[in-house]
């Protein structure tokens, strides 16, 4: 009697119950099925089209709005009796040759240069501590920084409006007690410098949270074993910090400053509250320049070129600044 033998291949599985015929293919899991689940088409712009439109409205109308007013002779009079003067690009001509307008420009971005720079130097020490730091002094210092950080500015403001206070002032009272008894009574906001330091102070003192709590979530990116290989290799502190951490780190500091930037050339309720851009308007920025100028002094038209001649000026800034990096990043 013969017996019946199979032949099996020996590289496809046999199916159940079939001797020698491979099982057909099964489907389990999300990823066994390519292509499936993937937007294609304009799903992605439909997607897309709720936050763009929610964009448009609340920054895009108001801008274009902006932009028209720009070109109108709007004072109080047209204000009262809603008239509409189209004067053209008298505005602009008006602000673009006064010497207040280019005189205010680059107080801002001299301005803007000491504080970022300020700003990114400070952040940065205050996030390398934080990453030598142990775990509970670690918390105490990174929850300082969150409720600074947290404070509205208009609350921060007044608080610093208190502390360099002429009369009763705090910050008098310790320079007088360390034996500087002219500080006594000394008026902060009364010079140009003077002023320009305590604006100074209030805007390091909010910025530096923000860089120092974000550059050490960047440090803990960096893996151990690089700093054990340069350790072997007898670097030291320094060497340590510009071969492995200034490389990892470097991404996110060319970021912030591109951030920080944006921040403070367009701060104003800081550089207002504090002395109203005086002593003088000695100490104005482009965005207080802007407001006196349109709300202060009831010129709505100039007021609105003012403000679109900052934002043209603000993104001129920063698209250097990007042109800078993107040719240092194609240079490495």
């Amino acid at each position: 009697m013969a017996v019946a033998t199979t032949r099996k291949d020996p590289g496809r599985p046999a199916a159940a119950g079939v001797p020698g015929r491979a099982a057909p293919p099964t489907r389990t899991g999300r990823g066994a099925a390519p292509g499936r689940g993937r937007l294609t088409g304009a799903a992605p712009y439909l997607l897309l089209l709720p936050a763009l439109a929610f964009t448009a409205v609340l920054l895009g109308w108001p801008l274009v709005k902006d932009g028209m007013l720009s070109f109108q002779n709007l004072n109080m009079r047209q204000l009262i009796q809603h008239l509409t003067e189209w004067n053209g690009v008298e505005n602009y001509r008006e602000v673009l040759t006064s010497e207040d307008f280019w005189r205010v420009t680059v107080r801002s971005v001299v301005f803007t240069a000491v504080n970022v720079a300020l700003i990114m130097v400070l952040g940065t020490l205050i996030g390398l501590l934080l990453a030598r730091l142990g775990k509970k002094m670690r918390l105490l210092l990174s929850t300082g920084l969150v409720l600074a950080w947290a404070m509205p500015v208009i609350a921060v403001t007044t608080v610093f409006q208190w502390l360099f206070a002429s009369r009763f002032g705090v910050v008098n009272w310790v320079l007088d007690k360390l034996g500087w008894h002219s500080m006594a009574d000394y008026n902060w906001t009364g010079g140009q410098f003077s002023t320009f330091f305590v604006i100074t102070v209030l805007i390091v003192w909010q910025s530096i949270p923000f860089v120092a709590i974000n550059l050490y979530a960047a440090t803990t990116t960096i893996p151990a074993e690089l700093y054990e290989a340069a350790a072997l290799d007898g670097a030291g502190g320094w060497r340590r910090f510009t071969s492995v951490t200034l490389p990892f780190l470097k991404p996110f500091l060319l970021a912030t400053v591109f951030l920080e930037v944006i921040w403070v050339f367009r701060a104003f309720p800081q550089v207002f509250v504090i002395n109203e851009g005086g002593p003088d308007r000695l100490t104005e920025t482009l965005p207080v320049y802007a407001f006196v100028e349109g709300v202060g002094n009831q010129h709505y038209g100039m007021g609105a070129a003012i403000s679109l001649l900052t934002i043209v000026i603000l993104l001129a800034l920063t698209s250097y600044y990007l042109r800078i990096v993107l040719k240092h990043e194609e240079d490495e």
